[in-house]
């Protein structure tokens, strides 16, 4: 490729994520000619340091909570231990075959140009890439896909920069287990990997600045979570304060102001789960007059395209819901615009998400909290799992599920399903929602037993 010389291709895409990447390979199957550009790993987020290598770590905490319970279920297995640098060498090599894959499969396309580099934009539809070694190419198209996604954020806290912390990336670097790791944010990712290093077996303590876990969930849901990670030996302090952080003997000491008084927190180690911030700073965006928020989000309308046009954003790097499948859905958007010449808006598009502790927590549609802010009547359908067959059976039986239902029409209007395969039973009135099924449907459908789906049958004779 000439850096002299701008090169023109029918579309750039800044980052090789879960919109990126698809989008490449569709659009070169189409006949495009495409440049991607990635300055890291390919895969973005989920691939790297988000779905596959949490979840995998969680597979692993799980088995080791399953085999302390071994006596529970009448198995003799003896004491149990956790080898974690297997664990973190298994995730490690998934991770890594995971990368392999994704640049072999981009590989297959004469229409794909792989582009190590930082991009920047220069213009309305120009790019440059620096590369590691200082060389810089210019690129140009008609059409350019910003997918740069978002990096852990962290917060102004006295001290902490001159104290040694973890993020949700650097953390999954771990080549020791922490005796008592200590988490700023009690929010989705904060409480999996919680729960994943109490499993694993490190002492844990919560510090969370809201007066509940999980701060855009009902209050019972947040408290029902509250409670189950306690009892499992989770501490968990609430509209808790932090004064500042500092260096104690090899670990961190963490003071903060709760319930009128100042306790000091010490632990081995510090993990800050406080939310992302989008890496927008090195792209300039203001270079080619697209907009950004206060966050340094990139702005976009209901398509997907930014104040500039022909510049469309996908995946985080736009701002929440920050979801691998909205992502995902985002490159089937600008596939059906692109190759269609359709138009499909986001903004009635479902956003399902699961909490993926253990019990997990599985979200659909809206809250009570949203339908009493927007003054929707509604009933309410609410079971403990303790009442769900299948969960006695396997002896799964914490948390409850609930549905909203639309006082007008009978119509599912959202779940929060706390509980045995949450995200799956979630899944299944997600399809409801879809259908527009009645509730009564699902109250009176033939389901197999015993199954979690029956459960539904239960679930929907508790409306009120």
């Amino acid at each position: 490729m000439n850096s002299s010389k701008a090169e023109k291709f029918d579309v750039i895409i800044i980052g090789a994520g879960q919109a990126g990447k698809p989008l490449a390979i569709y659009l070169a199957e189409a006949g495009w000619k495409v440049a991607i550009i990635e300055r890291e790993h390919l895969g973005g987020s989920c691939v790297n340091y988000g779905c596959t290598p949490t979840k995998m770590l969680l597979a692993s905490a799980q088995l080791a909570f399953q085999a302390r319970r071994a006596d529970d279920y009448g198995v003799k297995i003896g004491k149990v231990s956790v080898d974690f640098q297997a664990v973190m060498k298994r995730k490690n090599e998934a991770i890594l075959s995971s990368r392999e894959g994704i640049e072999d499969r981009l590989g297959e396309f004469d229409k794909i140009d792989l582009i190590r580099g930082e991009a920047s934009f220069l213009g309305k539809r120009s790019i440059a890439v620096t590369q590691e070694s200082g060389k810089i190419l210019n690129l140009t198209a008609k059409r350019i896909v910003i997918d740069t996604g978002t990096s852990p954020r962290v917060p102004t806290i006295e001290g902490l920069e001159g104290t040694p912390y973890l993020t949700s990336k650097t953390a999954l670097d771990l080549d020791e287990l922490p005796k008592h790791l200590l988490i700023i944010g009690g929010g989705y990712i904060g409480l999996e990997f919680a729960q994943m290093f109490l499993r694993f077996g490190s002492k844990v303590t919560i510090v969370e600045s809201d007066k509940q876990i999980l701060g855009k969930e009902d209050k019972d849901v947040a408290e029902k979570m509250r409670e189950i990670l306690e009892e499992e030996g989770i501490g968990v302090y609430l509209n808790a304060k932090i004064e500042k952080v500092a260096k104690e003997n090899g670990g961190v000491k963490l003071s903060i102001q709760s319930a009128d008084e100042t306790i000091d927190l010490v632990g081995s180690h510090l993990l800050v789960a406080v939310g992302t911030t989008p890496n927008t700073k090195a792209l300039k965006p203001d270079a080619a007059g697209i907009k950004t928020d206060k966050q340094g989000s990139i702005k976009v309308d209901e398509y997907l395209e930014t104040a500039q046009k022909g510049v469309f954003a996908v995946g985080d790097v736009k701002g929440g819901p920050e979801f691998t499948h909205i992502s995902y859905d985002d490159h089937r958007i600008l596939l059906e615009r692109f190759l269609e010449k359709k138009k499909r808006s986001i903004k009635k598009r479902p956003v399902p998400y699961t909490v993926f502790t253990d019990p997990q927590l599985g979200r659909i549609g809206m809250s009570e909290k949203e339908a009493k802010k927007q003054k929707i009547k509604v009933k309410i359908a609410k079971m403990p799992m303790d009442q769900v067959a299948r969960a006695n059976e396997t002896e799964h039986i914490k948390g409850f599920m609930k549905v909203l239902i639309d006082a007008g029409n009978d119509q599912i209007l959202g779940a929060a399903i706390l509980g045995m395969e949450g995200g799956e039973i979630m899944a299944m009135l997600q399809i409801a929602m879809m259908g527009k099924l009645r509730y009564q449907k699902l109250r009176d459908g033939v389901f197999a037993h015993p199954t979690l789906a029956e459960s539904l049958n239960n679930l929907f004779k508790e409306v009120k």
